[in-house]
């Protein structure tokens, strides 16, 4: 107006062009980085996903001169790795099988007639999955690992068979006709058996169910194949491509001479052999508890993941400070065993983030190192010297996880591997309790970071707006609270355009000290006011979680463990502590978290071992048109129990799921042996021979094929034993439990 002088902005307020205050921060070995994560959608496949984001990303380096990408973590690489592997190891399994087929047997043409099985069987294989909308992955091809030594087993009896009938002098074409059909019987029931094991596991429930249908099915789909190819295929080929006349080579063929007569000795002490068999059954009972159990192996890993908390309300600036200087202490500790540093401080940006959840987490951060070798015991020594160097800083809570493969992180539970639940109704005397267990507890040098979930709440500022004052005034709450808030956030004041981006405008007051909190002025048509008239201010904590657990409100204690022990003793002896603390009525302590999902997967799979005798007993029943020859071929599976219990026994290897899978699948390979001998037995009495006469007979019939068909089974397994590269340690006790 006439005679005043304008007032511009930059004479009432300081305008400034800065970056907005970051939510989190994230840093690469160090320093500033923006990170991306990448989900895919369910239905697509991962290995193809990455690929293509590689692709993407190559053209986005071309087209971002001066900026690096790091690729922090890729499932992709442990998918392909594992893939490979496995196929490695198959590949290995069935040389191996094919050497012990031409020692035994000492003719190249014998050799490669059976061989020929394993492709042929490998491709019908690949068709019924096709057609059943399996994949291949690492459970898959796991169970073409499995079922490779298997694969040869129905050739072998075939064809030792037809070369024995030739070695007895029958023509070429007869021995076909004649030792196809000998056996035919006999392996159709060892296939069926073996593959009536893998029903239950395909219904089963949970995650074991999941994981191991598709593996399941793979087997019984070789198997199912190996059985067509040994009855039609191997025949054919035997009488298109032996020669006749063997008696020239007949020394060349491994015989095993002296076991007639060694069979006939025992024959006359059979109670000896009984009773040393039954106590043998009774020992490895007895072993068992000593040998411990786990839910999942825990794998090798070349990752490890520090999750840190600062106190509450620390500010991100401060937490990051903190994440600075412990990366650099690990840094100078582990520099040569560290390849990248990831650490990422703050809350999560989560999609829908308002201001409401501003100051929630930044006291949290992870680190995650990624480390330059991949081997267990190194990962151990790490954590425990990580362990170490972080006890030391004061206010700090931090939980170290060993990244376990996807596999794991698929089945795992993601929290500690111990949760106690404590429950009850009132919730002080819930935390009292808790803090009794967590004192009796942190007594056992197993555990490390006992944690409990009564954690402090963070500090915060209650105004408390007095409705009477406010009323005299005639200012409505809403006006109070979105003054309060305009001052101190600031307000948005629209966009501008810069450089052709648009800008957001804030408008602010200068930050505010808790003492002129009570200062500030809220303003109303009445007049104004300071906020310390209209509302009482005080500074308090924020509430503490309440846990709930089916309605019941619950205190958890988590812990991570240390040092190898089976989770199963470890629980017991935690049991122990835990009834060291008074319950009073109502409240009770239990032992949750991964101990639950082994409790869980344990009882499943002994439900599916006991069904899977029942049945392979019913297929027996039906094939030998008997009820009690079964049973004598039922036996051979505890005796088979005994070979995986002492395996792991001398190994000090704890049970998990896997080596539990390999005891199911063995009560169907290990009734394959005895199926073929009593089936020979069998056929020599119809012929007339008397009973301890028919018994010698066959078994110096069937001793070749029997111990060829364990060895290839034993040998084509051995590589996945030894494995080392991804996901081993997934598939090592299923085939030990198998070799035992």
């Amino acid at each position: 107006s006439s005679g005043k002088a304008p007032v511009y902005l930059k004479d009432i307020a300081r305008v400034k062009f800065i970056n907005e205050d970051p939510e989190n921060i994230v840093l690469l070995n160090g320093s500033r980085c923006v990170g991306l994560s990448v989900y895919k959608e369910t239905k697509y496949n991962t290995v193809q996903a990455v690929a293509e984001l590689d692709q993407e990303l190559t053209i986005l380096r071309k087209a971002l001169p001066g900026y690096d990408f790091t690729v922090v973590e890729n499932q992709g690489n442990f998918i392909e790795a594992s893939i490979q592997e496995v196929e490695e190891t198959a590949l290995l399994g069935i040389i191996l099988a094919v050497i012990i087929l031409f020692v035994f047997l000492r003719r190249i043409g014998v050799t490669i007639i059976i061989s020929t099985a394993i492709p042929i069987s490998i491709v019908a294989t690949f068709n019924l999955m096709y057609f059943n909308e399996l994949t291949l992955n690492i459970m898959t091809l796991g169970g073409l690992a499995l079922g490779a030594g298997m694969l040869v087993d129905n050739a072998i009896v075939v064809m030792e068979n037809i070369y024995r009938n030739i070695e007895a002098g029958l023509s070429v074409k007869e021995a076909a006709i004649q030792g196809t059909s000998q056996v035919g019987g006999a392996i159709t029931a060892s296939t069926v058996t073996t593959i009536i094991v893998f029903l239950p596991i395909v219904y089963l429930h949970g995650a074991s169910g999941e994981l191991f249908k598709d593996q399941a099915w793979t087997v019984a789909f070789s198997l199912f194949s190996s059985l067509f190819v040994a009855i039609l295929v191997i025949p054919m080929l035997s009488a298109k491509f032996l020669k006749g006349g063997v008696s020239a080579q007949r020394k060349e063929a491994v015989k095993f001479a002296k076991y007639p007569g060694f069979l006939s000795s025992i024959l006359a002490k059979r109670w000896v052999i009984i009773i040393a068999g039954f106590s043998l059954v009774i020992v490895s009972l007895f072993l068992i508890p000593f040998i411990g159990s786990e839910f999942m192996p825990r794998a090798e890993s070349d990752e490890i993941t520090v999750e840190l908390k600062l106190s509450q309300g620390t500010e991100l600036f401060r937490t990051a400070e903190t994440v600075s200087s412990i990366e650099n202490i690990l840094r100078e500790a582990f520099g040569s065993e560290i390849n990248t540093i990831y650490s990422r401080i703050g809350p999560v940006a989560s999609l829908s983030s308002s201001e409401e959840t501003f100051f929630e987490n930044e006291n949290t951060a992870f680190i995650r190192l990624l480390l330059k070798s991949k081997q267990e015991a190194g990962t151990t020594n790490l954590v425990s010297a990580i362990e170490k160097l972080l006890s030391g800083i004061p206010d700090l809570e931090f939980t170290i996880l060993r990244n376990e493969t996807p596999l794991n992180q698929i089945l795992g539970t993601e929290e500690s591997p111990v949760v106690i639940e404590i429950r009850g109704e009132d919730l002080e005397t819930i935390e009292h309790l808790t803090e009794q267990v967590k004192n009796n507890v942190a007594g056992l040098p197993e555990l490390i970071n006992i944690e409990t979930s009564f954690e402090a709440g963070a500090p915060e500022i209650n105004v408390k707006i007095d409705r009477m004052r406010a009323g005299l005034y005639n200012i409505s709450v809403d006006q109070i609270s979105n003054q309060i808030k305009d001052q101190l956030y600031g307000k948005d004041a629209g966009q501008w355009d810069y450089e052709g981006e648009m800008n957001d405008i804030v408008i602010k007051m200068p930050d505010v000290t808790l003492n002129q909190l009570g200062d500030l002025s809220i303003r109303t048509g009445a007049g104004e006011f300071r906020l310390a008239e209209l509302a009482d201010i005080d500074i308090a904590n924020s509430p503490k979680e309440i846990y709930r657990n089916n309605q019941n409100r619950i205190g958890r204690i988590t812990a991570q463990v240390k040092g190898d022990i089976p989770l199963d003793h470890l629980v017991e002896k935690i049991k122990e502590k835990i009834s060291l603390t008074d319950f009073p009525a109502e409240y009770s302590a239990s032992v949750t978290g991964e101990e639950l999902k082994r409790e869980e997967s344990m009882s499943n799979l002994t439900f599916a071992l006991l069904l899977s005798i029942i049945l392979v007993y019913m297929a027996l029943a039906s094939q030998f048109e008997s009820l009690v020859h079964p049973f004598t071929i039922l036996l051979t599976i505890p005796l088979a129990g005994v070979g995986a219990v002492l395996i792991f026994f001398i190994l000090g290897l704890p049970f998990n799921i896997m080596a539990y899978i390999g005891i199911i699948m063995l009560a169907g390979i290990a009734v394959n042996d005895s199926i073929i001998l009593v089936d020979a037995i069998n056929q020599l009495k119809k012929e007339g021979l008397g009973l301890e006469e028919a018994i010698v007979k066959a078994g110096e019939r069937r001793i070749r094929p029997i111990i060829m068909t364990s060895l290839t089974t034993i040998l084509a397994l051995l590589p996945l034993t030894i494995g080392v590269g991804e996901g081993a340690s997934l598939r090592a006790p299923m085939a030990l439990a198998v070799i035992g």
